[in-house]
């Protein structure tokens, strides 16, 4: 090859390369970068459930190599604890961490997002969400809102909750006040408990006042990080309300639409790392936490299977009644309750007892 046409070649290669990193230039310019603030109805050093948003922070950061930053607020330093919802609805808040189950006043059936009574292990309520049309009725519920969820952490079974006094009976429960989340509410309600839902931040001053007699909140490292302990010393088990709880990021649905496909893939694709994460954490950190717990001197209680019935019975009467008021928890409950269903075959012959 003649020395000028060997530069004519060189020039062709540089000018093909050249024109390939202008492309790819012009392909993540295309991808604006994302700065959003995220509120947190949960306190970033609470274990999992706040610790669990952090990491998301960080996370979607490097997949993204920094091209989506998401900001977690601690509760309260944007917009109240318990009104994520409502921030990102209006606009006044780009995304919000927390659960479902906090928004019922506004979708009734948005319970079955984070944790249902007598529901599905993390296994089986995955199982649901991802092959059973469960995702498809959460977008279906927050599209009509204005709102796109994604599913971003799990956790393992909760604890019953925490008591002064030790329940011998059914009517022991009969006129206390308790802070309760969710659709287990209702069911303690049919049980003759006074329910209202608090903010993790608010339980401890409250119980400590005799505000409210008795709480529940979630699995024994986190309620071990609320110091209920020092105030009640009866700890029930099993969470008959969550055996498993779903944790969600909340984004204005426009501004999820406005992202490219490659950054809506980076988020979801964080969500499911960070799902995957809080599972194997929540179910490793349980054992060292009941061994603190009872050095403090926290008794621990497995309800009675009688007292179990009973609250199984109070949960299928609130199940008809919700039902009967409201279509979307009818369809819902519906959709988990024929999975379930057909679940249990593989259940029953896959898994020991």
């Amino acid at each position: 090859m003649k020395f000028s046409s060997f530069l004519k070649t060189v020039a062709a290669v540089g000018v093909a390369g050249g024109l390939t990193a202008a492309v790819s230039m012009d392909a993540n310019a295309a991808d604006k970068r994302v700065k959003w603030k995220m509120h947190s109805t949960f306190g970033s050093k609470l274990t999992q459930l706040g610790t669990g948003g952090k990491r998301f922070e960080k996370l979607i950061k490097e997949i993204s190599g920094g091209n989506i930053q998401i900001k977690f607020f601690e509760p309260g330093a944007l917009v109240p604890a318990l009104q994520g919802f409502d921030a990102v609805q209006a606009g006044s808040v780009d995304a919000s961490w927390g659960a479902a189950g906090y928004w019922v006043g506004k979708i009734p059936a948005a319970g079955f997002f984070t944790a249902v009574p007598f529901g599905p292990r993390a296994s089986e309520y995955l199982a649901w969400i991802k092959f059973g049309g469960g995702q498809e009725l959460y977008d279906e519920l927050y599209a009509e809102q204005g709102v796109k969820g994604v599913f971003c952490g799990i956790i393992a079974p909760e604890a019953s909750g925490w008591f002064r006094k030790e329940i011998k009976g059914l009517d022991d429960l009969k006129g206390l006040k308790m802070r309760f989340f969710g659709l287990g509410a209702r069911v303690m309600e049919k049980m003759g408990v006074s329910t209202q839902l608090l903010a993790s931040g608010d339980i401890f001053p409250a119980l400590e006042r005799g505000t409210i007699d008795a709480t529940e909140f979630s699995m024994p490292a986190i309620d071990l990080k609320l110091g209920f302990y020092q105030v009640a010393k009866h700890y029930y088990f099993p969470g008959w309300h969550q055996q498993s709880s779903i944790l969600e990021l909340l984004v204005k649905k426009d501004k999820w639409d406005a992202l490219s496909d490659t950054q809506r893939m980076q988020i979801l694709h964080t969500c499911d790392a960070n799902i995957a994460y809080m599972l194997a954490e929540g179910e490793a950190i349980q054992v060292a936490a009941l061994q603190e717990l009872q050095s403090k001197g926290v008794t621990l209680h497995r309800w009675p299977q009688d007292f179990l019935d009973a609250l199984q019975k109070a949960w299928d009467e609130v199940l008809a009644e919700e039902s009967a008021k409201n279509a979307g928890f009818k369809k819902v409950a519906e959709s988990l309750g024929k999975f379930r269903e057909n679940y249990k075959t593989w259940k029953d012959m896959g898994y020991l007892n």
